[in-house]
């Protein structure tokens, strides 16, 4: 930003996922300077950066460090949340028994983690079935059933050490939860009784197109109103989930994303979540993180340089 421009207020916060410093700025006080540098003051963490079944005590030292860089750059871990690594996992929908327990004791450590980082509100997806529980239908319910159980189960734990907000992100594959809006829906439901528990709802997610087809749109999400918590923002080409930046064609239009928002859930962040290949050079992935953010703040108003009068 020069100094002919401004940042001035907007109903929504705009933060980044540090899925972008994966493998790359690892260390705290590297992640932190990138975001300040980019003018945001919202981060969300990402478990790829620190993997809570690490020994407890190298894990509360790492959450330590990283949340003391945070707070000595002026910046707010929003959240803590599921990256690749988890995600590769069928997580609390895993068809065996044992995937289960190993799923809820990696959540109870995400926890601890979320607490140790100082952060109030945790989440992600939830889980996937497998090929076979998914075609049969008693094999599903008991899945959906059981998932319903962990969930409250993990959600006492979160209410004990201080998590004040659970945020369960929709995917857009069949046999992953929710995957719908009425879905989504039904889910929040069954989960009352412990911290609120809202959406995060990733705009490349509802516009994929094999699965959701001529529905492949963000409106209908948004009318959930104040169950969704947090919005995810990504490039999309709407056929996989791409997860690029602003600097790459794609389907995402800013400016209606704006205009939807307006109308829409008041004063949930927007998070942009970018993944990028990790052979992808290094000054290639920083500069495609400042021209997304860049494209965002402008395209939303975040950003009124003098030229653009009172």
């Amino acid at each position: 930003m020069n100094g002919s421009e401004q940042v001035i207020a907007t109903p929504n916060p705009l933060g980044i996922n540090l899925s972008f410093a994966v493998k790359r700025w690892v260390e705290p006080e590297a992640w932190a300077e990138r975001v300040v540098a980019c003018g945001l003051e919202l981060v969300q963490f990402s478990f790829d950066l620190l993997d809570p079944l690490w020994p407890a005590l190298l894990r509360i030292s790492l959450a330590q460090q990283h949340s003391k860089a945070a707070k000595a750059f002026g910046l707010e871990i929003h959240s803590a949340f599921v990256g690749l690594a988890c995600y590769t996992y069928n997580n609390l929908l895993h068809p065996l028994p044992e995937g289960r327990e190993a799923a809820m004791n990696w959540w109870r450590a995400a926890i601890e983690t979320a607490a140790e980082l100082e952060t109030p509100r945790i989440g992600g997806p939830v889980g996937g079935m497998s090929v076979r529980d998914n075609v049969n239908p008693a094999s599903r319910k008991e899945r959906l059933d059981r998932l319903v159980e962990d969930l409250r189960t993990l959600l006492e734990y979160a209410s004990k050490l201080g998590i004040r907000e659970w945020l369960i992100e929709p995917t857009p594959l069949p046999r992953e939860t929710p995957v719908s809006p009425e879905e989504s829906v039904r889910l929040l439901e069954h989960l009352t009784g412990f911290i609120p528990v809202k959406l995060c709802i990733d705009v490349g997610h509802a516009l994929y197109r094999p699965l959701y087809q001529e529905h492949a749109r963000l409106e209908p999400w948004l009318a959930l109103g104040n169950r969704i918590g947090m919005l995810h923002l990504q490039q999309t080409d709407g056929q996989s989930d791409s997860h690029w930046g602003f600097s790459t064609p794609g389907i995402v239009d800013l400016f209606k994303i704006r205009d939807l928002l307006k109308d829409g859930p008041e004063g949930i962040p927007v998070v942009l979540e970018l993944f990028y290949p990790f052979e992808a050079a290094d000054d290639y992935v920083w500069e495609d993180v400042q021209v997304s953010v860049g494209t965002i703040r402008r395209s939303w108003g975040y950003i009124k340089s003098d030229s653009d009068g009172e």
